[in-house]
């Protein structure tokens, strides 16, 4: 073999080794989540029987059909696309607002197991009488959004958003926000029926 073949030969496996052994250091990729693609907000009025109206998403569904409801106005907003409901209920009062604000109360505060933080965002619209908490579940609590609506004398509104799903902060935290923009917006639009 005479020595330029053999150098070239040389310089060539040099060349190969470089290229091969020069791999970039493998780093872990973050988890990755589905996308999820939300329809355009719209809104359609809610009123029946009850003594209140206000609008939810046109991509909700209205549904009575709660097993053994003490009340005729229970019910729930459904979103089966997102695997999302609302459950909304409604309580007259009868001289009662404190103990119903307390056991509203109670209900969000019995998350602090799973919860990293309770937020609590008050809304009040004295024209129309509606006085609200909206309580924010920061963490992998069960329910992510709740809360309560009254005009402090005969109504009392109390809802809460859950999925149907293992609660993961990180992967549902986009569907939290489109649903809570609803339920700003279902508080923003109630009335009550004189």
């Amino acid at each position: 073999m005479t020595l330029p073949l053999r150098n070239n030969i040389l310089y060539a496996l040099a060349v190969f080794l470089v290229f091969v052994s020069c791999r970039g250091r493998e780093i872990p990729k973050p988890r990755g989540y589905f996308r999820i693609d939300f329809p355009v907000k719209q809104y359609v009025m809610f009123d029946n029987t009850c003594p209140f109206v206000f609008e939810y998403p046109v991509y909700g569904r209205i549904s009575f059909d709660i097993q053994d409801s003490p009340e005729p106005c229970w019910f729930n907003i459904e979103f089966p696309e997102y695997k999302s409901v609302i459950h909304v209920s409604y309580l007259p009062v009868n001289n009662n607002l404190a103990g119903l604000l307390k056991e509203s109360n109670e209900f969000v505060y019995s998350h602090t197991v799973r919860a990293d933080a309770i937020t609590e965002q008050p809304y009040h619209n004295s024209e129309k009488r509606v006085y609200s908490m909206l309580y924010d579940i920061k963490g992998n609590a069960a329910s992510s959004v709740q809360f309560t609506a009254t005009d402090s004398s005969i109504h009392f509104l109390r809802g809460a958003l859950y999925f149907y799903s293992q609660p993961s902060e990180d992967s549902l935290a986009p569907a939290i926000k489109f649903f809570r923009e609803d339920i700003i917006h279902l508080i923003e639009t109630l009335r009550w029926k004189p």
